[in-house]
């Protein structure tokens, strides 16, 4: 019954039905089929939302959602991105990608990079003569640091269904960002100078930096005092969230004082919509997962798995492959809800860190936000730059080269990911 399951979903999702209902439809016939309670269903639902570490995925959209509103953080961010990082071969696109780490730090989401930040990188670069396809695929690739560097939204997902600290997940997350955007900002550089790119006309001065810092610098220091918060023990990483979001409407009235009620109620409407929309998914994905394991689904893939290979790194570019396959057709929460359940255990069994193996995840299904039929960025992209998906994809070739050697970085070299959070657990 349990593949018999697995096998109407994929039915379903296939033929177009939305991926909420391809989960819930299956799972209802078989509660009904196996004559189980009906109040089964409210039971698991309740249960799987019922989750202290999950009340920091609306915060953090509230966050993204106030920023991408309010243009004082974005454009002072954007500003000292460019008077720090202008004058590098690339000049505007240097500054996207520089800019999109430092807003990473507050958003923790891809879609609220590219909406926020991204829309006025974008704008500039057209202004200065780059081409439009060139600056929306600059923004594309440079969102996928938001969802591995904290605050991480998909992170946080996945430490509350693996029961994975998510405070050594989102610590985990710096060095993977920090060597991506390098990987970016040289792929950059190269197409730069390859191509004569505009870039500023001279380096700046000590004043002219420190008078840039000094505005970005509230919003720059949201990520230090959230990690440094968590790491310290003074709260865990659903307050940080709360705290977070407190300091941003802090700095967004008392310091830029653009803040306004209408800000407020219209970034509170847009987080209950995109909150629903994500928690919808986990309850689904909980009842899925419940009846997967009652029919030992994962326990039949862990043997069968383990029977292929007991090497880890074997298994972790196994797993790579099917988290490749899935992020192209879906989107990152519902593909860690459904698979890592069923994937994680057996690769934790062979000696995979659950920590290592959540950043590779995390990162491997952001790949998908480039890579169509699902594509979330490539569509949103597409419309802030007015320019075709073909031609974005295009223009996005050279940067799959940095994203990749990211992944099979991360998946060979386990230290990278893991030294941070060992260092401060000593």
């Amino acid at each position: 019954m349990g593949f018999l399951v697995v096998l109407a979903f994929l039915g379903l999702f296939m033929i177009g039905f939305p991926v909420v209902y391809a989960i819930l439809l299956p799972s209802i016939l078989y509660v009904l089929v196996e004559g189980l309670p009906f109040g089964l269903l409210a039971q698991r639902i309740t249960y799987a939302l019922d989750s202290f570490p999950l009340v920091a995925v609306p915060l953090f959209i509230f966050v993204g959602n106030l920023m991408n509103l309010l243009s004082g953080i974005t454009d002072r961010i954007f500003r000292f991105a460019y008077t720090l990082v202008g004058r590098v071969p690339g000049g505007l696109a240097q500054v996207n990608v520089f800019g999109s780490l430092i807003f990473s730090g507050m958003s923790g989401a891809a879609l609220a990079d590219i909406g926020g930040l991204g829309r006025i990188e974008i704008d500039a670069m057209k202004k200065r003569g780059f081409d439009p396809s060139f600056a929306g695929a600059v923004t594309a690739a440079s969102a996928t640091l938001g969802p591995i560097f904290p605050p991480s939204i998909p992170l946080i997902v996945y430490g509350s269904v693996t029961s994975v600290s998510i405070v050594q997940l989102l610590v985990a997350g710096i060095m993977p960002a920090v060597l991506c955007t390098a990987l970016l900002m040289l792929t950059v550089l190269i197409v730069a100078i390859r191509h004569g790119h505009a870039r500023a006309e001279r380096w700046p001065t000590a004043g002219e930096l420190v008078a840039s810092l000094v505005p970005a610098l509230p919003a720059i220091l949201a990520p230090v005092l959230m990690v440094g918060g968590m790491t310290a023990g003074a709260f865990t990483p659903t307050e940080a969230a709360a705290i977070t979001a407190v300091y941003v409407i802090f700095i967004s009235a008392a310091l830029y004082r653009e803040l306004t009620p209408a800000h407020l109620w219209h970034s509170a409407v847009l987080t209950a919509r995109s909150s629903s929309a994500i928690l919808i998914i986990v309850a689904s994905a909980a009842l899925f997962g419940w009846i997967l394991a009652v029919e030992q689904v994962p326990q039949t893939f862990a043997a069968t798995l383990l029977g292929w290979s007991k090497d880890p790194l074997m298994l972790l570019i196994i797993a790579n492959l099917i988290f490749f396959i899935a992020g192209m057709f879906l989107d990152s929460t519902t593909a860690t809800l459904l698979l890592v359940p069923i994937i994680a255990p057996p690769l934790v069994m062979a000696g995979v860190d659950p920590v290592q193996l959540g950043i590779v995840t995390i990162f491997n299904l952001m790949l998908g936000l480039l890579t169509p039929p699902m594509g979330l960025s490539l569509f949103l992209v597409s419309d802030i730059a007015q320019v075709s998906i073909r031609q974005l994809l295009r223009a996005l070739v050279p940067f799959y080269i940095p994203l990749v050697s990211t992944l099979v970085i991360l998946t060979l070299a386990k230290d990278l990911t893991l030294w941070l959070p060992r260092l401060i657990a000593q």
